[in-house]
């Protein structure tokens, strides 16, 4: 009986909705997480009679068909890509960025990174460089023995040096953004590739050419609303319930089959 593989790809696209309504719970404290959904499709279906089939040599068709479907299947599991709230940290080191950018890392294979996770820290030569030791694009190194650092809306980083009256310039961070940001490949540790389907990066000053501004001493938080992603969960959990409801109504109309004399 079809009704069981039928009911049976629905509670696996279920199962699949779960898992990532189960992530992006998990990460709703991750700095600069966008959170995902699934989206499904319907599978191929059984034509047993065609829509505008004819019934009669006088040419009269079929208004409507019979057609029995086979199911469904997870399509893809999109990020939104929306800004996610700022809050405050007071560390001279933590950039937002407010509006459309990513921050540049580079990789240690040389491959370029992006994030929006701008909790950055200094290495033991002083560059500018992610919690997990990645360089920041382009580099910037923080002299040991500054006193302080600013960083301006527009990238701009100073540094206040002993016996200095005006801070010393030490570089500029750029931003990149992207045609299609959804088409962005996950990494992990907080970063993103470069797809076919992103487009290539389009890297320039923050604050110019409707690129975000930075914020210094704040970081974004997730996107991810609790409410939305508990109601998200408690209809994947009644569909999915559904689906076993018809596996069971499916498997009790075979055993009365299988009980006729």
């Amino acid at each position: 009986m079809k009704a069981l593989y039928i009911a049976s790809s629905g509670m696996a696209a279920q199962e699949r909705n779960v898992e990532v309504i189960s992530n992006n719970i998990a990460n709703m404290r991750t700095t600069g997480y966008k959170k995902q959904r699934a989206e499904f499709q319907d599978l191929l279906y059984q034509q047993i009679r065609r829509s505008g089939s004819t019934t009669s040599d006088q040419g009269t068709v079929v208004p409507a068909g019979i057609e029995i479907g086979s199911g469904v299947k997870t399509a893809a599991t999109p990020r939104v890509m929306t800004q996610g709230s700022v809050s405050p940290t007071e560390k001279e080191l933590d950039i937002a960025i407010s509006g459309e950018g990513y921050f540049p890392i580079t990789l240690p294979d040389g491959r370029t990174a992006y994030t929006r996770d701008g909790s950055f820290e200094r290495d033991d030569t002083g560059q500018l460089v992610t919690v997990d030791g990645y360089t920041v694009d382009p580099g910037i190194t923080i002299p040991g023995n500054a006193t302080g650092v600013s960083i301006s809306a527009d990238g701009i980083v100073e540094a206040y040096l002993p016996g200095a009256t005006a801070p010393t310039q030490l570089g500029q961070l750029q931003v990149a953004q992207f045609v299609n940001k959804a088409g962005l490949q996950s990494f992990g540790q907080n970063l993103f590739l470069e797809t076919a389907s992103s487009g290539a990066a389009q890297t320039g000053t923050p604050n110019q050419d409707g690129l975000g501004n930075l914020m210094q001493g704040y970081l974004e938080m997730s996107n991810v609303n609790a409410v939305t992603e508990v109601a998200d969960l408690i209809a994947a959990q009644r569909a999915y319930e559904m689906n076993a409801r018809v596996i069971s109504g499916a498997d009790q109309m075979l055993q009365a089959t299988s009980q006729l004399r």
